[in-house]
């Protein structure tokens, strides 16, 4: 199992599943945790808060991701993403919000059957925007 650190990826998406439990999803009853690893080692958990104007609602990963960059952390290796119900994977501007600081690292989510599923960021948003010049595959 790789290791970030101190870290595995199951310990984790393990973290990010007990999250999910503190989630405020009222509307939805969809309950999503994160688990953000920053390159400091330090973890940062997220969960999704939604509102009943749908579009204040923030997800689990930029919540783990504002609460990281908050606290100084800029450089990230992974993040973990989980739900109680079945496979959570970061939406499209999630998936934009990260790759402004870590396109490379890995994302961790799981499949119905149990097994860990990994991503680089850059596989799930392979033409993110940046105004970093950046050479393209």
């Amino acid at each position: 199992m790789e290791k970030y650190g101190e870290h595995t990826r199951q310990e984790l998406f393990q973290t990010a599943r007990k999250a999910c439990e503190r989630a405020y999803a009222p509307y939805s009853g969809f309950k999503v945790g994160a688990a953000l690893l920053g390159e400091s080692g330090k973890v940062y958990t997220g969960v999704n808060v939604e509102n009943a104007s749908y579009g204040a609602a923030i997800c689990a990963e930029r919540t783990a991701f504002v609460k990281a960059i908050s606290e100084g952390e800029k450089r990230f290796a992974a993040i973990a993403v989980a739900s109680r119900e079945e496979e959570a994977v970061p939406c499209g501007i999630c998936r934009q919000f990260m790759y402004e600081f870590a396109p490379d690292m890995d994302v961790i989510t799981c499949e119905k059957g149990g097994t860990l599923k990994v991503r680089k960021l850059k596989e799930l948003l392979p033409e993110g925007f940046s105004l970093k010049k950046e050479p393209r595959p």
